[in-house]
């Protein structure tokens, strides 16, 4: 590489240099869509590509692939894809390569339809994708990964005061040269950065500081933060020590057979669908809560095409915009019953089709939507014309199936989850399309692409976004929709009826008691619930706070007001969202001036709540969805601003 000169961005016919902070799935995105357009440019351009991650070029920290077998995704390998078109019977390729499925079987034949591969196996896809992508990089153009963390970006930064939230840009553009800062003194020049950092460890506050301080405070007490399960420390905790767990999500999941099977525990399946446990002896004993008091539930068997595509025929962004008339929505008046509408349509078309067959589900449907009602009556009462007779279906209910009971013992709420499980179960096993509650729930997973059009950039009444959508719609839809596979759940149920793992009850409240030195957790709804331990492990995933950066380069970035708060202001309140600002694609970040930096992108986790679910970690075979649409627009943006 050529040394860093201040003046090397005035050399006539330089190379084109573009960073990219964080290999990722969106970096690596941002990097493949590059790849692709890069045999459309005219022979001879010249472009430098730098890929920088701290801890595992390629595929970054959540999918390194050095971590523990037994961390699964929770999307079947058949639905996920890293190429942003499908293999053509050429060589692996940006735009044309294999799903994760398809690669998986390539090196075991074995692997059959609807596997839930190991996030480490992903990450050696991720590493395959880029291989091929290295690999079919033009002669002009150079590539480096380099295993490095960023510590910042600074230099002759030219600034469009006219850039807009949508994505416009305008003001004359001269030369702009970046400097990124390598923590191993390295300096690199770039003219186009993309920020693709993923998750990140806020600042600790409010219960979680107190916690650590607690910890800190009284020897022989642990705090563990929220974290990715691979980087947290769990082998320290001692056999059979009380341990906490708050949250009973995706990462409660990891936390729990880390501790478990991680430990030499062993399933044995002694009946289709049902597991014993067979402890090690080094298992601690474990206590998990959270508001439901629910264990996440299981994805209902896979019965859907990889490349299946649903059109919402009721719950239709147009309609409801159209209907707003441009002011900001209300989400639980103007949205949420379009969602629910639109669930009780599938509900409903799935008992049809049981009833009476495919053709007659199509018949249904197609009568709801011309009535065009989001009344989950109005939807029942076309049902009956085809001879159903079911009520509307209060699917937020199943989130929290507890509230408002009362249980005299750890043992009987034991039961009741124990039964609430299995009746998930069953539904679950019945599929994603033959079970109607199931296939109702998948909605809110299909239609993600129409909800993000009304609520990101502040679509939303300030208000209602925070209240409505991301403290009522959030948590249960994510509940409902995100769930583990179906074995886990099982073993789940195996842990549970061993005693290994006890939950504790809806609306778990966790606390310290100075007398003791200890953590404590209980339920007000279970007697008995208390317990004390010794340890506490956050399996809560953090959410992003540009304030709660306190080192690094995003802290850098705000500090300089390169980097600002996303701030909802629509109607007559304020919600200060904690996620970069940044413009419509291809997303330049806005400065605390309200400047845009157009050299500059930020993608992913950092913007949540700008946009929403940019959790999302892959593409998926067939048509692009935002995945692949945000990557696309911002390799797009770079190799036009090269020209």
């Amino acid at each position: 590489m050529v040394a860093a000169s201040a003046h090397d961005g005035d050399r006539p016919g330089r190379a084109g240099r573009i960073a990219i902070v964080g290999s990722g799935p969106r970096g690596l995105a941002v990097l493949e869509r590059i790849g692709a357009r890069l045999h459309d440019v005219p022979p001879g351009s010249r472009f430098e590509i730098f890929l920088i991650d701290s801890t595992e070029v390629g595929c970054g920290r959540i999918w390194r692939t050095d971590q523990d077998e037994l961390y699964r995704m929770n999307t079947v390998a058949d639905e996920v894809t890293m190429f942003s078109g499908p293999a053509d019977g050429g060589p692996a390729r940006p735009g044309a390569g294999p799903s994760l499925a398809d690669w998986w079987r390539s090196h075991d034949p074995e692997v059959g339809r609807n596997e839930y591969a190991p996030r480490k196996l992903y990450g050696r896809y991720m590493r395959f994708v880029l291989d091929a992508t290295e690999k079919s990089l033009p002669s002009g153009v150079s590539f480096e990964g380099i295993h490095a963390r960023v510590v910042d970006i600074d230099g002759d930064i030219d600034i469009d005061i006219a850039g807009d939230s949508g994505g416009g840009t305008g003001g004359e553009r001269g030369a702009e040269t970046f400097r990124v800062h390598l923590d191993s003194g390295r300096t690199l020049l770039a003219d186009s950065v993309v920020l693709a950092t993923g998750h990140g460890l806020p600042r600790l506050r409010g219960t979680e500081l107190a916690f650590a301080e607690f910890a800190d405070r009284n020897p022989g007490t642990a705090y563990i933060r929220s974290d990715s399960p691979a980087e947290m420390d769990l082998d320290g905790i001692p056999a059979g020590t009380p341990t906490g767990i708050i949250g009973l999500g995706l990462s409660a999941y990891d936390v729990i057979f880390s501790l478990t099977e991680g430990r030499h525990g062993k399933f044995l399946e002694v009946a289709e669908n049902e597991y014993s446990y067979q402890p090690s002896g080094d298992e601690p004993l474990i206590v998990a809560g959270s508001r439901s008091g629910l264990p996440l539930p299981a994805r209902g068997r896979n019965q859907k095409a990889p490349d299946y595509s649903y059109r919402p025929k009721l719950f239709k962004a147009d309609g409801i915009l159209a209907g707003a008339g441009g002011r900001p929505l209300d989400f639980r008046a103007d949205v949420a019953p379009w969602i629910f509408a639109e669930m009780h349509l599938v509900y409903y078309a799935t008992l049809v089709r049981g009833l009476a067959g495919a053709s007659a589900a199509s018949a249904f449907v197609e009568r709801a939507e011309e009535r065009g009602s989001c009344d989950p009556l109005a939807i029942r009462a076309v049902a009956e014309e085809f001879g159903v007779d079911a009520p509307p279906v209060d699917f937020f209910a199943l989130a929290r199936p507890f509230d408002g009971l009362s249980y005299g013992s750890p043992e009987e709420f034991t039961r009741q989850v124990a039964a609430c499980v299995r009746e998930d179960l069953r539904h679950a096993e019945a599929g994603n399309r033959l079970d109607p509650v199931k296939a109702a729930l998948d909605v809110l997973r299909d239609t993600r692409s129409e909800l993000r059009r009304l609520v990101d950039f502040a679509g939303l009444d300030a208000s209602s976004h925070a209240r409505d959508f991301l403290g009522w719609f959030s948590p249960r839809s994510s509940l409902l929709s995100s769930g583990p596979p179906r074995k886990r759940v099982y073993q789940l149920l195996a842990l549970l009826d061993a005693g290994i793992v006890r939950i504790a009850g809806p609306d778990s409240r966790f606390g310290m008691r100075g007398s003791t030195g200890r953590f404590t957790l209980g339920s007000p709804a279970v007697a008995g619930s208390e317990t004390e331990l010794d340890v506490l492990v956050d399996a809560r995933i953090p959410g992003p706070d540009i304030h709660r950066e306190t080192a690094g380069l995003l802290a850098n970035l705000r500090d300089r007001g390169t980097l600002s708060e996303y701030v909802n202001r629509s109607g007559e309140g304020t919600f200060r969202t904690g996620g970069v600002a940044t413009t419509g694609a291809p997303f330049h970040p806005v400065g605390r001036d309200g400047s845009v930096q157009e050299g500059l992108h930020v993608i992913g986790i950092p913007t949540e709540n700008t946009r929403w679910f940019t959790f999302v970690g892959s593409g998926r075979p067939g048509p692009w969805s935002e995945f692949f649409d945000d990557a696309d627009e911002i390799a797009r943006h770079i190799l036009s601003r090269a020209g």
